[in-house]
């Protein structure tokens, strides 16, 4: 049996082989940056003009009631919950990750008084350093403590900390963090943990109940098929509801949003930290994504995400082995992207693009290649590896036209 042949059958006998019909893929374009922008759900334009020429064009303002534009936030999160392995009444969908991710932040603080150190990865993705950098300045002092992997994490743990944040699993290399593992050392030290999905939630075996996380942040955008810029989530455990601050009281936060009255009443529970008006285009894409996950699992969909991580690899070390393995190698503690090192990685990316085989760049040698789940296929990988090594053998990586940076790589 050829590689090829190998790779039809694992399809052939792939139980979520049915979810890539429900995204829209161009033909013969293999797409492996569903890390950064999931494809397309097939409802999405026949109801994204529905709701822009119906019920924004013609029944405008009565929309917030009979098209269900006030709903949305809460049907988003329903549909959300069961891929968090959190209750619905846990999580609320609204603002970007960064937002959410202040806010949380400003909640861990104010849970536990009397303690100003956050703990964060230093490979964090950025935002979220600046994020809790900003927010130790808003509230006039504290720190970051940073680390460079689940091996220090113990030795700065004492009575100081207030929260243990990391990433489950890093978007440069995809090396997944043992949530649980977290969440109990941060517990034992008195710290509340908290946890960031944007590389996970869709893709992965996600649980928060069974990690017994504090808090979680996670954006839409990625393994959830929401389109760009599709709201994001915030999760807070249900022990932590009574009393549960609002740092950034809002109108869709107010128990009773339309008596328009001018004290702050908190809506119960998480719902607390929804921020302004919905962005209601954005949501109506985003319901169409979690539509498309319908009837996925968690763990179903990392099987899948695992069988297709560990295939890529066999392939580029079979026949790409001068590239570098940037994940790692054990399943369980890899996330749904595979990444390699090499010192042309940008040039190398971008004339992968111009054979129609998409991935990304990261600084400063990373070339990235997110396996969803959801729309990619054994056979996919295939092409991208024949593609991989006809770019090498043919130098295009050492070609001007490939190294001249974009805005957006």
């Amino acid at each position: 049996m050829s590689t090829r042949e190998r790779a039809a059958e694992l399809d052939a006998q792939d139980p979520l082989a049915h979810l890539r019909e429900r995204h829209h893929l161009p033909e013969g374009l293999v797409y492996l940056d569903g890390n950064s922008l999931g494809a397309m759900p097939r409802t999405a334009p026949a109801r994204l003009q529905h709701t822009v020429a119906h019920e924004w064009g013609e029944r405008l303002i009565r929309s917030w009631n009979e098209s269900g534009w006030y709903t949305a936030p809460a049907r988003a999160a329903a549909a959300l919950a069961p891929l968090l392995g959190a209750d619905a009444d846990e999580v609320v969908v609204a603002d970007s990750t960064s937002v959410n991710l202040a806010k949380l932040l400003h909640t861990a603080l104010t849970l536990r008084p009397g303690r100003g150190v956050i703990v964060m990865e230093r490979g964090s993705f950025p935002t979220d350093l600046y994020v809790a950098r900003g927010v130790l300045a808003l509230r006039g002092g504290g720190e970051l403590r940073l680390v460079d992997g689940p091996q220090d994490l113990l030795g700065v743990l004492d009575d100081d900390v207030a929260l243990v944040s990391v990433t489950e699993v890093d978007f440069r290399t995809g090396f997944r963090w043992d949530v649980g593992a977290v969440t109990a050392s941060a517990h034992a030290a008195g710290a509340l943990a908290l946890v960031d999905l944007c590389h996970s939630t869709g893709a992965l075996d996600v649980d928060v109940h069974a990690w017994d996380v504090d808090l979680a942040v996670g954006c839409g955008y990625k393994f959830l098929h929401g389109g760009p810029g599709a709201p994001a989530h915030c999760y807070v455990a249900r022990r932590h509801h009574a009393g549960l601050p609002s740092p950034t009281p809002a109108w869709f936060g107010h128990a009773e949003p339309f008596a328009m009255s001018t004290g702050f009443t908190p809506a119960p529970g998480v719902q607390r930290l929804a921020g302004g008006t919905p962005p209601v285009l954005s949501l109506t894409g985003l319901l169409c994504g979690l539509e498309s996950l319908e009837g996925a699992t968690p763990a179903q969909l990392q099987a899948k995400a695992t069988a297709l991580t560990g295939f890529f690899l066999e392939l580029l070390d079979a026949h790409c082995p001068e590239l570098e393995i940037a994940t790692p190698r054990d399943p369980a503690r890899r996330g749904a992207h595979v990444s390699v090192r090499h010192p042309r990685a940008y040039a190398l990316v971008q004339a992968l693009i111009a054979r129609d085989v998409v991935g990304d760049f990261r600084d400063p040698d990373i070339a990235r290649f997110g396996l969803a789940p959801t729309t990619t296929r054994f056979v996919d990988l295939v092409t991208a590896v024949e593609q991989v090594r006809a770019v090498l053998d043919g130098g295009e990586d050492t070609q001007e036209r490939f190294a001249a940076r974009t805005a957006v790589t």
